[in-house]
């Protein structure tokens, strides 16, 4: 089917950025398209940070091409001297003649600035062209470059009991084959994945991205206050190929973090207490330039999180299983609760989907 108009255009641009959803690091997912004359003369996506951007992958495809095209943007070109030149000043040098741009950038070095250097050089700039789905590819991005926190979506599975292992501790598998793909896509799409002590010691994950093709691995994050777990645990191994940072209190044994840091472990101490300042270790995160964080693990860890409003997405699937037991864990999110329904934390834009047998509940906390 021919591509006709500029929402059609912007669909595409769109498309082009999702396909790097995982690679770009703290830095946007963007698409373009240059229209002329009714062809599409060049495409582009940003694919990785400190790497060319859209605006100038699509504008070396289409090289003479660009003058007096139209180009669709997923997100405002750059006006900014970053690891690459402002894609405003490229845009403009080649000659474009409109641009239309789904949103502008909350980034506060650009903010708009880049929309009004093209119009203050005559470009026709058209904004809000399917903002908000543009926006939500972004919501990592727009939350990072704002407060510099990690974005952490906590991704859990149990039975429709609400179960998240047998009363033997059992918890392989709850969930589908295809459940379990889908996790390791969110494991690629994150630049860390992370969960507590606990899970570790029980179940020695490797905590990686695993599919048909090779991914993008994470960071693997270990909330363990005392360093308690296995010096042969497996993520502790192969640091060189996907590191590995320790979440510890200042109350941790020195000689276990000598341990650790022989390994190449990174370890960062987060409060002194006798568990890990959460909200001060996310801040720790963000600094080490961590902007997204999958939270796996059990309900202790996910409910911390969430009583500390740290939580900004909650992907919860559900297996058509019924398994019961009075001892069996209990819960997604375990946590003192509160007294009065009227006080529970609602979910917002919520989403219900089913991926093989199971049903996926996505939604984004609401705090009061």
């Amino acid at each position: 089917m021919q591509l006709l108009n500029d929402e059609a255009y912007m669909r595409l641009a769109l498309q082009l950025a999702q396909s790097a959803l995982g690679q770009t690091g703290v830095n946007p997912v963007v698409g373009c398209v240059l229209v002329k004359d009714g062809r599409i003369v060049g495409m582009g996506a940003h694919l990785k940070r400190g790497h060319g951007h859209a605006e100038v992958l699509a504008l070396q495809m289409a090289g003479e091409e660009a003058r007096g095209s139209t180009a669709y943007v997923t997100l405002e070109p750059c006006s900014h001297y970053g690891k690459t030149p402002p894609c405003s000043d490229r845009l403009i040098e080649a000659g474009v003649a409109r641009v239309v741009v789904a949103g502008t950038d909350p980034n506060p070095q650009v903010a708009g600035s880049g929309i009004a250097k093209l119009r203050d050089r005559g470009i026709d700039v058209t904004v809000g062209l399917l903002e908000a789905e543009a926006s939500a590819m972004n919501e990592v991005f727009n939350k990072y470059i704002v407060t510099r926190m990690p974005f952490v979506t906590l991704k859990s599975a149990s039975t429709l009991d609400g179960k998240i292992a047998s009363k033997t501790g059992d918890s392989k598998w709850i969930t589908s084959e295809a459940s379990r793909a889908f996790v390791h896509t969110l494991r690629h799409r994150h630049q860390g994945i992370m969960v507590g002590a606990g899970t570790v010691i029980a179940d020695d994950p490797l905590l990686s991205a695993r599919g048909d093709v090779p991914a993008v691995q994470p960071v693997r994050i270990v909330a363990d206050s005392l360093l308690r777990i296995p010096l042969d645990a497996r993520v502790l191994q192969e640091q060189d190929r996907q590191p590995t940072i320790l979440l510890a209190s200042a109350q941790a044994p020195a000689e276990r973090r000598a341990a650790m840091e022989a390994r190449g472990v990174q370890v960062l101490t987060c409060g002194d207490g006798p568990q890990v300042d959460l909200t001060l270790a996310m801040q720790k995160l963000g600094e080490l330039e961590i902007g997204s964080i999958l939270l796996e693990g059990g309900g202790q860890l996910g409910g911390a999180m969430l009583e500390r409003r740290l939580l900004d997405k909650v992907v919860l699937m559900y297996a058509p299983k019924i398994i019961g037991g009075g001892s069996a864990a209990p819960a997604n999110l375990s946590f003192a609760g509160f007294a009065k329904m009227a006080e529970a934390i609602t979910l917002d834009r919520v989403q219900v989907e089913t991926i093989g047998p199971d049903i996926c509940v996505t939604g984004y906390p609401v705090y009061a």
